[in-house]
């Protein structure tokens, strides 16, 4: 499949622009950002499965299911905009005619998100102004301002771009993310925004979507809190030229690969930047029942406290996998498990290998550490991804609100 990999960032499909500055929500950083489209793009977006969502989710989904069209994606970090009450909403709303105005386009063409702090009262005046200081560029700096905009734990902007031959057309696709703690399965706390020049409809760029989630956003974990405001969001404006997408063009498969491919990118960037983390896991489950039992029993793994203390401690107790396998809800054979860690095997048909302790301790040194686990009851395969659990996530979550 020809998909290619390019530096590249939001602003590289044709038609898009960004923009990001210091509005004074937080002390220094950058804290509101801007993604414009020159022509309205078909949209799709998914969103935390947490009861009680942020004001800005639902103003976003308000905006997309009018006509499902999106122009503009404003977006703030140090304040979540969550459980504020009607003002919250309010404000959210505020700031969407704001950035309607500024860019001279229809309200319900501007989607809103915000990360941060929960709880506390939006500082509109400090975002509305900086709202008509935002100058939106084509260019990879004014990207790389709007990547930096949506941080908050964070310790680097996370961003991927790839390109792909459809229907004779060259299709671009680019992404970026924010997330680092409250990340759990099905969705995280996380905000991920998709660009793309490709031509397709919204009901089909939904489905994509959904589908490459699922895969992906959906399989990582830091510390299994799911937050208020998580979202990802795709744009798509057409100016690729390719004939419209649909499941029956010949093409299909090889955007739905591009798509996937980007929210893994970014996925595994989050994962990586959890919050004190100073190693990524990747779990990868072979021989399940089925697809979707093998990325529960992935989840099972990499959400494991036990398995997580043990990577950053460099311990090869895979007793700690095996437990976690077990009681992951999803079918397996007490007799049939095998288990790796690196290329060193632990379990053979769920009996102990002698392996080198010392070698072992050697591999979880390492910043990526792979745990291979085959069931051998099925054709299922799947991963997840998190990361170590370490005495700094302690440290930073103790004291987030100061």
């Amino acid at each position: 499949m020809a998909i290619t990999k390019i530096n590249g960032s939001i602003t590289t499909p044709q038609g898009f622009k960004a923009a990001g500055l210091h509005a004074g929500i937080k002390k220094e950083d950058k804290d509101l950002g801007l993604i414009y489209s020159i022509k309205p793009a078909s949209a799709a977006a998914a969103y935390t499965l947490n009861a009680i969502q942020a004001a800005p989710l639902s103003v976003t989904k308000d905006s997309i299911e009018i006509e499902g069209k999106i122009q503009a994606v404003i977006a703030n970090s140090g304040n979540a905009n969550a459980c504020t009450g009607k003002k919250g909403r309010e404000d959210a709303y505020d700031m969407r005619k704001a950035t309607a105005d500024l860019l001279h386009i229809p309200e319900h063409h501007v989607a809103v998100a915000s990360t941060g702090v929960i709880g506390q009262p939006l500082p509109l005046e400090h975002i509305l102004t900086g709202i008509d200081k935002l100058e939106p560029e084509a260019t990879e700096a004014a990207a790389r301002q709007f990547s930096e905009a949506i941080l908050t734990t964070d310790t680097f902007a996370k961003s991927t771009c790839y390109t792909a031959e459809i229907g004779g057309k060259t299709v671009t696709l680019a992404g970026t993310a924010k997330g680092s703690g409250m990340i759990k399965p099905n969705m995280a706390t996380m905000l991920a925004f998709l660009t793309t020049d490709a031509e397709i409809e919204p009901d089909a760029l939904k489905l994509v979507l959904k589908k490459a989630i699922d895969q992906t956003f959906n399989c990582i974990t830091v510390d299994g809190d799911t937050s208020t405001n998580d979202m990802v969001l795709v744009m798509a404006n057409g100016l690729a030229g390719n004939e419209s997408l649909t499941p029956d063009h010949e093409d299909w498969h090889i955007f739905a690969e591009l798509v996937r491919t980007a929210c893994e990118d970014l996925a595994k960037l989050i994962a990586r930047d959890g919050e004190g983390a100073t190693k990524l896991i990747e779990v990868d489950v072979q021989g399940a029942q089925n697809d979707t039992e093998a990325i529960q029993i992935a989840k099972s793994v990499v959400g494991s406290s036990l398995v997580k203390t043990a990577v950053y401690g460099s311990d090869a107790n895979w007793g700690r996998i095996i437990a976690a396998v077990g009681y992951s809800g999803a079918a397996v054979n007490p007799e049939t498990i095998d288990t790796s860690i690196g290329e060193i095997q632990m379990l053979q048909d769920s009996q102990p290998v002698a392996f080198s302790e010392e070698e072992a301790t050697a591999y979880l040194q390492n910043d990526t550490i792979h745990i291979s686990i085959d069931l051998k009851i099925g054709s299922g395969k799947g991963k997840a991804w998190g990361c170590d659990l370490t005495y700094d996530y302690v440290r930073i979550n103790a004291s987030y609100r100061s």
